[in-house]
């Protein structure tokens, strides 16, 4: 069985404003490409396919043209979760329909699929049918496969969506602890159905703990989730599908192939260099999956200019073409403010020109200066504990970002005195 697994489309989005809709196109029309590719045969989206609760008209009209084209006529699979930026029931609210063309929808963590209508689909008409289901879980017949894939889904699973207290403490560590027994509860239910002749798959939309965040993946839902932890994931799983994380990553220490497949576009500039991709697994019943990441090429990349010697050198980069089909996102350093019509003439000559920041060197000295008065294992301490969900580096990791900074000095040594590493080369640490 050949799965493709995809997230966090973010249909709708924007870009401080920008419509992101032609890239949206081109990565759907991409995606539908690879699919027929590569003989894909089960379509996997876990979670975030649209990025407010009530998207755009259009919004929903692609997701609809997406899962019509994915399907085939109801010949290949999908299952679509909703993530915590999806309405559940809007986007279920066409599972009637979808059910004909070989789609599961499923948006809140209790709800009770029910097997394929028999009036609607048989197993013998080759298209893809539910053919058992219950909570958090379906088994399904593809048929251009031999075997059945068997699904745990667990969407977006904060208390509101549980609609359940489970703790009543404030600690964040007592929260986090409770939450994430629960998680762990529920797969183990919903993993009770894998079996050893299916393809076995788990499939959610939350945060495992240690993985590593960007700007872009903004929280949205009332009654939030905090991180799980690793051990949450279900251990009958012969692989583990994530939404919620933008960068595709492999989720360390899990029992079972854990991953997520990260968004499709670049949706904040803390993301300027991300490679983004979809990952295609290899599945048969009892045996080791095998991965390949495919990258994509859709979108337009975005890119950080820093133009330290003003105005003149931005309007070169302009004539030269320089970063011509990206969002821009720029610093330019100057002596005093810019003008408005400097601003305007900027952005005349380049329309994917984002934002444009002054950077006055003078101040930047005096908040070098100020924030000099801490040392830096503390604020790599403080980094890390952000971009981890509240996790705390050990020693072993805070000696080894040190050393790779300076490795002749003092683990002490504050940043008056060298200056510190970006963000990337601080989360490669």
């Amino acid at each position: 069985m050949r799965i493709l697994h995809t997230s966090d489309w973010h249909l709708g989005r924007t870009l401080e404003g920008r419509s992101r809709l032609e890239e949206q196109v081109m990565f759907i029309n991409e995606l539908c490409g690879i699919v027929e590719d590569e003989a894909v045969d089960l379509v996997l989206i876990a979670g975030d396919v649209f990025d407010t609760v009530n998207p755009p008209a259009m919004a929903e009209e692609l997701f609809y043209d997406a899962l019509n084209r994915l399907s085939d006529g109801g010949k290949r699979a999908i299952v679509a979760i909703a993530g915590n930026h999806d309405n559940p029931e809007r986007l279920c609210a066409a599972s009637p329909l979808a059910e004909r063309n070989g789609i599961t929808l499923y948006g809140l963590p209790k709800e009770v699929l029910r097997p394929s209508s028999s009036l609607l689909i048989h197993p013998n008409q080759g298209k893809v049918s539910r053919v058992a289901a219950g909570q958090g879980w379906a088994e399904l017949h593809i048929p251009s496969c031999p075997d059945p894939a068997i699904v745990a889904m667990l969407p977006y699973p904060s208390e509101s969506r549980l609609n359940e207290v489970l703790s009543q403490s404030l600690d964040e560590e007592i929260l986090r602890e409770e939450y994430s027994k629960r998680v762990q509860q529920l797969f183990s239910s919903f993993g009770q159905h894998f079996r050893s002749d299916a393809v076995n798959i788990g499939l959610s939309h939350l945060f495992v703990r240690g993985g590593m965040e960007s700007e872009s993946e903004r929280p949205i839902q009332l009654g939030s989730a905090p991180t799980v932890e690793v051990n949450a994931m279900p251990t009958g799983a012969q692989y583990i599908a994530l939404g919620h994380l933008h960068r595709a990553q492999t989720v360390k220490g899990a029992a079972v192939p854990t991953r997520y497949s990260g968004s499709p576009l670049a949706y904040s500039f803390s993301e300027t260099g991300y490679a983004k991709s979809v990952v295609l697994v290899e599945a048969f019943p009892g045996q080791a999956i095998t991965t390949r990441e495919i990258f994509l090429r859709a979108g337009y990349p975005l890119v950080k200019w820093k133009a330290t010697e003003g105005l003149t050198q931005v309007q070169r980069w302009i004539n030269e073409g320089k970063d011509l089909n990206a969002w821009i996102d720029l610093e330019i350093f100057v002596t005093s403010a810019i003008q408005s019509q400097d601003i305007h003439n900027l952005r005349r000559q380049r329309e994917h020109l984002i934002n444009i920041r002054p950077i006055f060197p003078e101040t930047e000295k005096i908040v070098a200066e100020a924030r000099s008065k801490l040392p830096i294992d503390e604020l790599f301490r403080k980094f890390y504990q952000d971009r981890t969900g509240g996790a705390d580096p050990d020693q072993e990791l805070v000696s080894m970002f040190l050393s790779l900074i300076d490795p002749d000095k003092d683990e002490t040594v504050s940043i008056s005195q060298r200056q510190i590493i970006g963000d990337e080369e601080a989360e490669t640490a």
